[in-house]
């Protein structure tokens, strides 16, 4: 393994570490910022707890739309990868095939004189 491949591979692995964290913080920021606009609504307006359960739970929502979101975001970059991947063993394939096939001719070639 060259250092090149180390390091592409050390950079894939934080770019997985980095989309986690960033799930993870969407799943707890979107309550926490709905408890406390509710929480500061109830203040103003002296409507507790109903501003509090109101908007801890469009929170919730919104805290799992994120999630979602990167979700589906993180799968298509994955299946873009994939197929690259794919696409690259195929050409490794075509081009040993390719060379193999040279390689018989001329072998092909050689016997053939007398």
């Amino acid at each position: 393994m060259s250092l090149k491949d180390f390091l592409r591979q050390q950079q894939s692995g934080l770019e997985a570490m980095s989309n986690v964290g960033v799930i993870g913080l969407h799943l707890v920021s979107g309550p926490v910022v709905g408890f406390a606009i509710g929480y500061g609504l109830d203040v103003w307006l002296g409507t507790a707890p109903w501003g509090k359960l109101v908007f801890l739970f469009i929170g919730i929502g919104a805290g799992f739309l994120n999630v979602y979101r990167d979700t589906q975001a993180l799968l298509r970059r994955m299946a873009v990868q994939d197929a690259r991947a794919r696409a690259s063993l195929v050409k490794d394939k075509e081009i040993q095939e390719h060379q193999e096939s040279e390689a018989q001719n001329m072998a092909g070639k050689h016997d053939a004189r007398p």
